[in-house]
C-alpha cells in the first residue's frame, strides 16, 4: 500500500520540489562559465537562445559576435563559421542564435533580450529567402521557439510605447500560444489598441513572473543543451595551418564534389536520399507559384531593424541564394528571386544599413549551396570573404534613419516590384 502512495504522490513531490527550487534559488541572473559558453555558442538550442542566463554574458564578454539566422547555422561543414573562426584562430567566436524555422519575430525577441549587449556592437544576420512566404511566420514555429521570458523583457522595457512596440503586440496577439494566456492577451491588447504605457499593477505582475522565469532560466537553461565543439574541432583538422583563399575554395570544391555525387542537383547525398529522391517526381515544377516578393515577413523584418536602430548595432546582412539547378527543376522563379533580393536591400539601405553580402545571383556556382536552400561548401567560404573583415575592423558608429510608416504597412509588405 505504501509504495501505491509512494508512487502515486511522486509527481507531486517532484513538483513541489522544482518549485521550491524556482522560488528559493539565488536571483542571480547569469552563468559566468566561459566554458559553459563555448558549449552554449553551437549548440542552437531553443533554451539558450530563447534564455539570457547563458548567451548575454558570453555576447557581453566580447568574445562572442552573435550570428542571427536559422538551419543554415546548423549545417556544419569545414567551412562554417564557428570551424573557420577556431582555425585560424580568429578574434571572435560565432554565437550561433537561432535554429530551424526561427523568422524575424525569433530574431527580434532574441535581439531585443540582448539590447544592452548589443549596444555599439556588431552582429551578423542571414536573411533567408522562403521566410518571406504568403503567411510568414506559420504559428507551429512560433509556438515551438516562443520565449516568455524574452517576452516579459521586451513588456518591461517600453517607457512609452512606440508605433513598433504596437505591431508586436498586434502580431503576437495571432498566435495561439498568446490567445491562450488571457492576461497577456489583455496587456498586448491595450498596447496595440492605442494604451502609451503599462500600469502600475500590470507592471508590478509582469516584474513578479519575470524574476521567476529567470531563476528558472538560470536552473534549466543548460539542460539539452547539445554542443558542436567535437564536430568543430574535426572538421577544422581537415583544414590547411594556413589561410588562403585559393586554396581553400579548391578544397571546398573537392569536398562538395565528393559529397554531391548521386544525384544531378548538387545537394549533399544524404540530405537528398533522406529528403528528397522518395518524392522527386511530385516536386517537378511544384514551386511555379511561389513568391517570396508579398509577405507580412517584411514588417517583422522591420521590427529586427527597429531593435537594431536602438542598440546602434553595426549589423552585415547576408543574402543566399537559392540552388539553381533545384529551382530549374521544382520551378521556382530565379527572376522572382532577384525581385526579392532587391525590395529587401531597399528596405535595409533606405534606412541606412549598408552592410550587406548578396549572394543572390551566386544560384549556379557550383558547390555554393549545400542542399536547396542552405549556404553549403563554397558558399560559406565565400560569406566568410565578407565576415572575417567586417569583424576585423573597429565599430563604427551607425547612421539609421527608420521609416516604420512605409515598412510597417501592407502596401509594402505586398508590393511586387521596387522601380
Amino acid at each position: 500500500m505504501s509504495k501505491k502512495i509512494l508512487s502515486h504522490f511522486a509527481p507531486l513531490l517532484v513538483a513541489l520540489i522544482i518549485l521550491g527550487l524556482i522560488f528559493c534559488w539565488p536571483s542571480k541572473k547569469t552563468i559566468e562559465k566561459p566554458k559553459v559558453w563555448q558549449q552554449a555558442s553551437t549548440s542552437m538550442a531553443s533554451n539558450v537562445f530563447g534564455g539570457m542566463a547563458i548567451k548575454n554574458p558570453a555576447i557581453a564578454s566580447g568574445e562572442y559576435v552573435p550570428f542571427f539566422g536559422s538551419s543554415e547555422l546548423s549545417r556544419l561543414s569545414p567551412f562554417h563559421p564557428s570551424v573557420l573562426a577556431e582555425k585560424y584562430h580568429r578574434s571572435y567566436r560565432p554565437f550561433l542564435l537561432g535554429a530551424p524555422g526561427t523568422q524575424s519575430l525569433s530574431q527580434f525577441a532574441i535581439s531585443n533580450s540582448l539590447s544592452k549587449e548589443l549596444t555599439n556592437k556588431k552582429a551578423v544576420f542571414i536573411i533567408s529567402p522562403q521566410w518571406f512566404t504568403k503567411k510568414g511566420m506559420e504559428d507551429l514555429e512560433f509556438n515551438a521557439y516562443f520565449s516568455e521570458l524574452e517576452l516579459y523583457h521586451w513588456l518591461l522595457s517600453i517607457d512609452q510605447v512606440r508605433d513598433s512596440d504596437r505591431y508586436y503586440a498586434r502580431r503576437l496577439l495571432g498566435f495561439s500560444r498568446i490567445k491562450d494566456n488571457a492576461k497577456m492577451s489583455a496587456i498586448l491588447s491595450e498596447i496595440a489598441n492605442g494604451s502609451n504605457q503599462l500600469s502600475r499593477k500590470q507592471r508590478h505582475y509582469l516584474e513578479y513572473n519575470y524574476q521567476l522565469l529567470q531563476k528558472e532560466d538560470h536552473l534549466f537553461t543548460q539542460i539539452g543543451m547539445l554542443s558542436k565543439e567535437k564536430k568543430i574541432n574535426y572538421f577544422a583538422k581537415k583544414l590547411p595551418s594556413e589561410y588562403n583563399y585559393q586554396t581553400l575554395d579548391s578544397l571546398a570544391e573537392k569536398i562538395g564534389q565528393k559529397h554531391t555525387n548521386n544525384n544531378r542537383f548538387e545537394i549533399d547525398n544524404v540530405f537528398y536520399k533522406s529528403r528528397l529522391e522518395f518524392g522527386l517526381k511530385e516536386l517537378k515544377n511544384s514551386q511555379r507559384k511561389w513568391n517570396y516578393c508579398q509577405s507580412p515577413e517584411y514588417a517583422d523584418f522591420q521590427l529586427v531593424l527597429n531593435q537594431f536602430a536602438q542598440s546602434h548595432t553595426q549589423v552585415l546582412f547576408i543574402i543566399p541564394p537559392v540552388n539553381q539547378k533545384w529551382s530549374d527543376y521544382t520551378g521556382l522563379s530565379q527572376e522572382m528571386l532577384q525581385r526579392f533580393a532587391k525590395k529587401i536591400k531597399y528596405q535595409l539601405q533606405s534606412q541606412g544599413f549598408t552592410d550587406i553580402a548578396d549572394f543572390s545571383k551566386d544560384a549556379n556556382v557550383r558547390f555554393f549551396m549545400a542542399d536547396t536552400i542552405h549556404l553549403g561548401w563554397r558558399g560559406w567560404l565565400r560569406a566568410d570573404e565578407a565576415i572575417a573583415p567586417f569583424l576585423a575592423q573597429p565599430y563604427q558608429p551607425t547612421n539609421y534613419h527608420l521609416n516604420n510608416a512605409q515598412f510597417f504597412s501592407k502596401k509594402w509588405q505586398n508590393q511586387e516590384n521596387i522601380e
